[in-house]
């Protein structure tokens, strides 16, 4: 019986782990412990001591998923902040427009979700203090987005025309439309405090959204036109980096790219900061004018946006005359030689310079000036001849020329000569002697000299090619003599 109950000790002791090798054969301590344990589960074998086990959580929501939410006028009040919170959490699901057919009812729910949150903000129900960031991180998720490729890319053609019907209409516009809507309202809104937006609305929000610019879309680029002026209105702070940005942008597509799709709006911006200037103008503004502005005369496409790169040139002018000769010497230099209809630009904001030019900046650049304007008299395009003649119509042109008669007659009279001569164009006929007439009433006796030294030189040039001509058949007599003088007859 004795060895039973010792046989029976030892499996206990091998099963709960003791140490067989101490001096008793057990440790009371560990058996009281092992057998309090024991005594805790009935039939069963003990066991080592673990923490209770939980439930599992709730699986996670599916972003792939987007939940259907009631609208706010069917909950009641106290839960209608909670509820539009979490409408602007679910209008962070990105749908993919790609495929018109994928994700039909998301992009549906979501839309709706957008408009009534657009429809609470425009009553008023909705204050710009609350969910601020939530609403701003919902806008940035959704409009910060990787642009398609654009069309010209992959094309030889340059960047599309915004008059074009056939234009790129971007297919998630239902849904950006109202998000741009958001945040220009959130911009403009008087209730939104400039200290606590800036931490949204900061550098990065603004650099992002100069990168929209890029859009094919036009809708959007007049949205992002109109948010950015406001923001750099309202938000102080952001308005060297607005700038110097935009001047990196330019530089980019003057001497790199050449193609973008946002100059002509980025221009309409800067022609509203320009207007604000402050006088004495910084020379910051001056360089930006000298470095960025003028040459941006040089890429082919600048007909898409010349409208809008004149006005801001003229500001320039306006608010400071001393820039009249930078600008016209830039103007020379840019001076297209084989594209007419660029030319025709050229000379249209050229005349808007002069009406704003003063004499003593008009002397410094007069000469190659009115030899630039010959050169276009004598086009054999008739549109840059006409328009280049047109320039006689403007009043301050003309005193300009009056005042400074005795430089120009002799540049500008030559060129009329010629077309009087040899032009082929009867309407460029009749502008040159409407010119001819009114630069020989306004100084005859100055017209009279200057004509009798352009005969003068037409004689020498005629002699000069005479001479010419008779050294080459001197030449050719020569060379036959020679010729025959080698000749070797054979029988």
């Amino acid at each position: 019986m004795f060895n039973k109950i010792i046989k029976r000790a030892q499996k206990k002791s091998a099963k709960f782990g003791f140490n067989e090798n101490s001096g008793n054969g057990f440790q009371f301590f560990e058996v009281v412990v092992k057998h309090a344990s024991r005594t805790a589960t009935t039939n069963s074998e003990p066991q080592c001591l673990s923490p209770p086990v939980e439930p599992p959580p709730p699986p996670p929501p599916d972003p792939n998923v987007i939940e259907t939410l009631p609208p706010l006028r069917d909950v009641p009040v106290s839960e209608r902040s909670n509820l539009f919170l979490r409408k602007i959490q679910l209008c962070c699901f990105l749908c993919d427009f790609s495929d018109i057919l994928k994700c039909v009812y998301e992009k549906e729910i979501k839309r709706q979700t957008l408009y009534e949150i657009f429809d609470i903000i425009q009553s008023g129900a909705f204050k710009f203090t609350d969910h601020q960031e939530e609403l701003v991180r919902m806008i940035s998720v959704n409009i910060f987005r990787c642009l398609p490729p654009a069309s010209y890319e992959n094309s030889t053609t340059e960047i599309v025309d915004p008059e074009d019907d056939n234009r790129y209409l971007d297919p998630c516009w239902p849904h950006l439309q109202i998000l741009y809507e958001i945040l220009l309202r959130y911009i403009v809104s008087p209730e939104t405090d400039i200290k606590t937006a800036k931490r949204y609305i900061d550098h990065i929000f603004v650099l992002k959204l100069l990168e929209l610019f890029e859009s094919e879309d036009q809708r959007e680029r007049e949205y992002l036109k109109t948010i950015l002026h406001r923001i750099y209105g309202k938000f102080m702070v952001h308005r060297p980096i607005i700038r110097k940005a935009i001047n990196n942008i330019f530089y980019r597509f003057i001497f790199e790219t050449q193609r973008h799709n946002g100059i002509a709006e980025l221009l309409e911006i800067l022609g509203s900061i320009i207007n604000g200037f402050a006088l004495p103008m910084k020379e910051e503004h001056k360089l930006f004018l000298i470095r960025a502005l003028v040459p941006l005369h040089k890429p082919k496409s600048i007909s898409l946006y010349h409208q809008q790169l004149s006005y801001c040139v003229i500001q320039f002018v306006e608010k400071d005359n001393r820039l009249a000769d930078p600008v016209i010497r830039g103007l020379l230099k840019y001076w297209p030689i084989t594209n007419c209809q660029k030319e025709v630009l050229f000379l249209g904001e050229l005349e808007e310079v002069l009406e704003v030019t003063q004499a003593a900046e008009f002397q410094r650049c007069m000469v190659s000036l009115f030899r630039q304007i010959g050169c276009c008299l004598n086009s054999p395009h008739f549109q840059v001849a006409e328009r280049a003649l047109y320039l006689w119509n403007n009043e301050h042109i003309i005193s300009l020329v009056a005042q400074n008669r005795n430089v120009i007659f002799p540049v500008i009279l030559e060129a009329l000569e010629k077309n009087m001569k040899s032009h082929w164009n009867q309407a460029v006929h009749g502008l040159t002697a409407n010119v001819r007439k009114m630069l020989l009433e306004m100084d005859a006796e100055l017209f009279e000299e200057c004509q009798k030294q352009y005969l003068e030189k037409e004689a020498r040039a005629r002699e000069s090619e005479e001479r010419r001509e008779l050294i080459w058949k001197r030449l050719e007599a020569v060379a036959a003599q020679a010729v025959r003088d080698d000749m070797v007859l054979f029988n």
